[in-house]
Formats: structure tokens, sequence, C-alpha cells
């Protein structure tokens, strides 16, 4: 099983390449679910001995990129091949939760050379086989999608459909909410080779005067080596 970690900052990179995560996806805001990482992480990331897919997403909310959005978005890919990263993540939406099959193509296009992913957007499709048949014919190694719910356990059922329509042509990776205690609901009874995990743990923030300032959050979670340790040892 191929444990990709999701992290947003260096000492999470260290810590998951420490526990022996076996591909990273490469993001800042995990909060607000991933959004394009700077150049210097990208390149910090280049550097490890595993491969490293950095997210493509400008900015928090929808997935419904206007025409300068989606230049933006190209120059990242730009960055992410200029600093030698194994590939990106992308994803694009109509208004209908479909996917925007002409700018993902154009994102594709893009990214050639690149390995890519097509992250959770799928999960607001109305039609899953539709949306899995555009990742298939755009070229996409994966899709990263948590069944539609919240977590990939919530959704196992919707995987379950994915899976079958994807019928080999194209990984369904289940993320959101996967951790020590959620996978047994999701392996083995979904036949998949990848799942993907923050392995976070949650801390609190001590210092009141950056409380006060606004610099930081009450809590925040951050990338464990010892989670991906043992996520890694489950699968053994």
């Amino acid at each position: 099983m191929l444990l990709e970690v999701c992290v947003e900052d260096i000492a999470g990179l260290m810590a998951a390449v420490e526990g022996g995560g076996d591909r990273i996806e490469l993001c800042s805001a995990l909060a607000v679910g991933g959004l394009t990482p700077s150049a210097g992480l990208m390149a910090a990331a280049a550097s490890m001995p595993v491969p490293a897919y950095a997210i493509i997403r400008p900015r928090a909310g929808s997935f419904v990129y206007s025409a300068d959005e989606l230049a933006i978005m190209k120059r990242d890919i730009d960055a992410a091949r200029h600093t030698g990263l194994a590939g990106v993540v992308l994803g694009a939406s109509l208004p209908d939760g479909r996917l925007d099959f002409d700018a993902l193509a154009a994102l594709a296009a893009h990214a050639e050379g690149l390995g890519t992913t097509l992250h959770r957007a799928f999960d607001l499709v109305p039609d899953i086989g539709e949306a899995v048949e555009v990742a298939v014919s755009l070229g996409f190694e994966r899709i990263l999608t948590s069944g539609g719910a919240k977590t990939a356990a919530e959704g196992v059922a919707a995987l379950e459909q994915a899976i079958t329509i994807a019928a080999g042509r194209i990984s369904i990776m289940p993320g959101s909410g996967v951790n020590i205690a959620t996978i047994g609901q999701l392996w083995p009874r979904l036949p998949i080779s990848e799942v993907h995990s923050s392995c976070a743990v949650t801390t609190a923030e001590t210092d009141e005067r950056l409380l006060t300032l606004g610099f930081s959050a009450v809590s925040a979670r951050h990338t464990d080596a010892a989670t991906v340790r043992a996520l890694k040892a489950y699968f053994a």
C-alpha cells in the first residue's frame, strides 16, 4: 500500500519523510483543503528522497476558475516543473459541480511530462461515472476522493462505485479522515493500492500574544512522523 502524506510546511515535509511516507502532496493552508505551496517549499520537497506532487489551487472556496486564475495556475505548474517536482494535483469545476473538461484539459496539457492527480473537486460531482470517464480521458493517474462525503470512511459506498467504474484504468485513492482509527473501514474492503492522509496530531497555541494579535489559531494540526510510521505499519 502506497501512503501519500499531505503536508503544508517544511516540518511536516520532514516528518512525512522520516515516518516513511511514500509520496508527498505538497500544500499550503490545509485547513481549507490545501492551496498552492510556495516555490521555496516546492524546492525543498524536490530535494527529498520521495516524490512530491504540488496542489495547484490558487484560492480557497469553489473550484470554478476564471481565465485569470487559470493563467496563474499554469504559472504555478511551471514552478513545480522548474523545481523538479514529480507531479501536480489539479481540479476544476463547472458551476453545477461537474468537472470542467475544458479547464482540466488545458491544465493537464500544460502539465505534460509531470504526474497528475485529480483532487477532491471530484467530490462535488453529480455523476460519479461521468467524472471518472473525464479523468480517464485526460490521462490522470489517480483520483483523490472521499466518495463525496466529509470523510472517506463515510463515503465508502461511493468509493466502491468509483472503483468499479474505473475498472483498473485509473487509481481511486481514498482521502479525508484517513487514519489508524478509520483505515479498517476502507481496507481491505476496497481494492485499493494507495491512500492519502495528513497523519497529523493537534497541538495548542500557548503564546497568548500570538493569539491576541491574530498571528496564530488556538490549535493547529501538524504532520507527525510517528503517526506516519504507524499507518505504514498497518499495511505491513
